[in-house]
C-alpha cells in the first residue's frame, strides 16, 4: 500500500475509536465491527464485504504499534495540507518547503517521503537489514539438535533432524531499525560433516550400505545392521540381488513433525575375488544345473553379426 493510501484513510474513524485509543480498544471496537459484517452473517452483501475489508483493514494497521507511528505521523502531514515548512531557526528560517499534495501525489511513494524529510531531522521508522550466517555441525550435531553461540552472541536453536544446506531464520536479530524500527532477521546456513558409515535420504530417512556374501544372498540371512541408537537384525530374503534396499522403519532421523524417518538397508552382493579348487568346482556344478541365461531378454537387440571383443 502507498504513504497516500494510508494518508488519505482515517483508519481511526472506519473502527470507531479515538485517535489515543488504547491497543485492547482497538481489539474490542475490531472483534464488534467483524462479527457483524463478516461475509459469513451476510451472504450476498456487498457492501458489507466492503465494509469487512475496511474494517480488516484498519485493525491490520493500528494493532501493529510500528505501522500505526508511521501511519500517525503520515496523517498530520496531510491533514496539515498545503505548504509546509521544515527546518530550523526563526519562524523556519532555512528549511524545506515542501508541498503535502505534491508529497503524496503521483510520486507518493515511501522512498519521496525519506528522501525529502530525511535531511532535515524527520526520519520515519525504517526496518532493519536482514544479516547471513553459517555454522558447521557434527553429523550427530545435526542429528541430535543444538544451541549455538554466534560470534554476535546471538543463540541460535538449530532443530532435530537439520539437514546440509537447510538456512534458519531467527527473527529479530539482524541489523537494528532507524528510529524505533524493527530489526532485521538473522539467517544462518548449516553445513553438516558427512558421517563414515551413514547417509541422508529426504524427510529425515538414513541410508546405510550392507555388504553380504553370494550365498547369503541366494540363501537369504539375518543381518545386524547399526543405526543411531544401537543395532537392528534385518532379514535378506532369500534370491535377493545386489542393489535391493530394504526398509527399517522409525530408525532415521528426526523429521520436522516429531516422528523419526526410515533406515533404507541397500544389500551389496559380494563376489569371491579368490577362489580355491574344490569351490570353483562347486560352482561350476551349480552353473551346470542353472543353464539359463539372465540376459536373454538382450538377444533381440544383439543383431545377427558377430560380436567384437572389447
Amino acid at each position: 500500500m502507498s504513504q497516500r493510501d494510508w494518508a488519505e484513510k482515517d483508519y481511526y474513524k472506519v473502527l470507531g475509536v479515538s485517535k489515543d485509543a488504547s491497543k485492547e480498544d482497538i481489539k474490542r471496537a475490531y472483534r464488534k465491527l467483524a462479527q457483524k459484517y463478516h461475509p459469513d452473517a451476510n451472504k450476498g452483501n456487498e457492501q458489507a464485504e466492503t465494509r469487512f475489508k475496511e474494517i480488516s483493514e484498519a485493525h491490520a494497521v493500528l494493532s501493529n504499534p510500528e505501522k500505526r507511528t508511521e501511519y500517525d505521523e503520515m496523517r498530520r502531514l496531510f491533514e496539515a495540507g498545503g505548504d509546509r515548512i521544515y527546518g530550523f531557526g526563526p519562524e523556519g528560517g532555512g528549511g524545506v518547503r515542501i508541498n503535502i499534495g505534491d508529497l503524496f501525489g503521483n510520486q507518493g511513494s515511501g522512498s519521496v517521503f525519506e528522501d525529502l524529510l530525511g535531511g532535515v531531522g524527520f526520519r520515519t521508522q525504517r526496518r532493519g537489514g536482514d544479516l547471513e550466517s553459517e555454522v558447521t555441525l557434527s553429523f550427530d550435531e545435526a542429528i541430535a539438535g543444538s544451541t549455538l553461540t554466534l560470534e554476535n552472541g546471538s543463540r541460535v536453536r538449530v532443530p532435530p533432524g537439520v539437514g546440509d544446506g537447510a538456512r534458519i531464520r531467527v527473527a529479530g536479530k539482524g541489523a537494528r531499525g532507524v528510529q524505533g524500527g524493527a530489526s532485521g532477521d538473522l539467517y544462518v546456513r548449516v553445513h553438516v560433516t558427512p558421517h563414515p558409515i551413514f547417509g541422508r535420504g529426504r524427510n529425515g530417512n538414513l541410508e546405510i550400505s550392507v555388504p553380504v556374501t553370494f550365498t547369503e544372498a541366494a540363501l537369504g540371512t539375518k543381518v545386524e545392521v547399526p543405526t543411531l541408537e544401537g543395532s537392528v537384525t534385518v532379514k535378506v530374503p532369500l534370491g535377493t540381488p545386489s542393489g535391493k534396499v530394504l526398509r527399517v522403519k522409525g530408525r532415521g532421523a528426526p523429521r520436522p513433525r516429531g516422528e523419526n524417518g526410515d533406515l533404507l538397508v541397500t544389500i551389496l552382493v559380494q563376489v569371491p575375488q579368490k577362489l580355491s579348487r574344490k569351490e570353483k568346482a562347486l560352482l561350476e556344478e551349480f552353473a551346470a544345473m542353472h543353464d539359463e541365461s539372465p540376459r536373454e531378454h538382450l538377444k533381440r537387440y544383439m543383431g545377427d553379426r558377430p560380436a567384437r571383443a572389447s
